[in-house]
């Protein structure tokens, strides 16, 4: 198994690239979708968001109630914390099961892990590459607002709570340029997967 943690800020063009990688054969691992998975009704992570933070936040039919979860964290680095200690724990158990399956399933599988936090989150360093997809600040506050429908002012807040270019810069192994156009971002994505079968045979040669 090749392990490929893959990340970018929001609006990075991160999952046109995880996407490309998946329909050349990876098999694509989306973090934020674990993160969904992991407060499924029924499992423990959202038995503990309810005793932290209140009953009032599951649903009728037993879903998280995510506006209202996000009302309490956002903005507070207090809460947020007590939230992250929940979560962040469950997202990187299941993360390694799903990967684990992948490697059973394949042991040659080139596995990309597409987490958009990965500079913030300080995970333990198992990749065989890391991969930062990059766009300038203010080219993805302008994709925000056109493709998200944001103010300029909600997409520069979105774009600010993340890590800096600079902070995933220098983590990456490659970087994927998407300032440019869609078929220069697929380009390189091609580009890239053409070196990761190449990586990925000579590591296990």
């Amino acid at each position: 198994m090749y392990l490929i943690g893959l990340t970018g800020g929001i609006a990075s063009g991160k999952s046109t690239v995880a996407t490309r990688l998946a329909e050349h054969g990876a098999v694509h691992i989306d973090a934020d979708q674990v993160a969904r998975d992991v407060v499924e009704p029924g499992t423990d992570a959202l038995r503990q968001i309810a005793e932290t933070f209140g009953q009032h936040l599951i649903r009728p039919d037993g879903s998280l109630d995510r506006p209202a979860l996000g009302a309490i964290v956002f903005g507070n680095a207090s809460e947020l914390a007590k939230l992250n200690a929940i979560v962040h724990p469950a997202v990187l158990d299941l993360s390694n099961s799903y990967i684990e399956q992948a490697q059973t399933h394949d042991p040659n599988a080139i596995v990309v892990y597409d987490v958009p936090l990965l500079a913030e989150s300080k995970l333990p360093r198992r990749f065989n590459l890391i991969v930062v997809v990059h766009a300038d600040d203010e080219t993805r506050i302008e994709r925000l607002i056109k493709h998200r429908n944001l103010t300029r002012s909600e997409a520069q807040k979105r774009v600010s709570s993340q890590a800096t270019e600079a902070e995933r810069l220098a983590i990456a192994d490659i970087v994927i340029d998407s300032d440019g156009t869609l078929a220069e971002t697929l380009g390189q994505s091609d580009a890239l997967w053409a070196r990761l079968v190449e990586l990925s045979r000579a590591s296990t040669a």
